[in-house]
């Protein structure tokens, strides 16, 4: 009697293995921008919008300032994964905003209409040589191109080793948390 149990939770565990490893939703060939997933719903990006949402603006050069980004589904649920892709552009050139070291990413469901955010950690630089007068925030899912350009008001950006933004970007996380 017990041999039956243990080779249904078997079968079962080896069933439920074989689903979640699934294939891998990057290489779908359709040309959509998509942000992978252990359930195989991704976002699509072409289904998201970006918008500014809570800033707390550096006020002065060396402060440290906050924008938020609010990302709206207006398609079917999916699930975000990673870090949002984060570029700054200025004059012609464009640099990425790495994600933040201490910060861990972790799958997002997000249901159809929902919102989450994530945020844009900064430190405003002087005017001028040493800084990066960015003018346009893009921004997009990892692993992908960046899509939705925001206007950049928040002052020049401090570099760092000569040419590295001195910011970060925050995982997808729930908006309001």
């Amino acid at each position: 009697m017990r041999a039956v149990p243990i080779t249904v939770t078997a079968l079962a565990a080896a069933f439920l293995l074989t689903a979640c490893g699934g294939g891998d939703d990057s290489a779908s060939g359709d040309g959509e921008n998509k942000a992978s997933s252990a359930s195989g719903t991704a976002c699509v990006a072409g289904d998201l919008t970006m918008a500014a949402g809570a800033v707390n603006a550096a006020p002065a050069a060396g402060d440290t300032g906050n924008v938020t980004v609010t990302v709206t589904n207006g398609g079917k649920e999916c699930t975000l994964e990673g870090f949002p892709k984060v570029e700054l552009e200025a004059d012609g050139s464009t640099v990425s905003v790495p994600h933040d070291e201490a910060a861990e990413a972790q799958p997002l469901p997000l249901a159809a209409q929902a919102t989450v955010s994530f945020t844009i950690t900064y430190v405003r630089g002087e005017d001028g040589e040493g800084s990066l007068a960015a003018k346009t925030l893009t921004c997009g899912l990892a692993d992908a191109p960046a899509t939705e350009s925001l206007d950049w008001s928040y002052g020049a950006v401090a570099l760092k080793d000569g040419d590295k933004p001195d910011a970060s970007v925050s995982a997808f996380q729930v908006a309001g948390d």
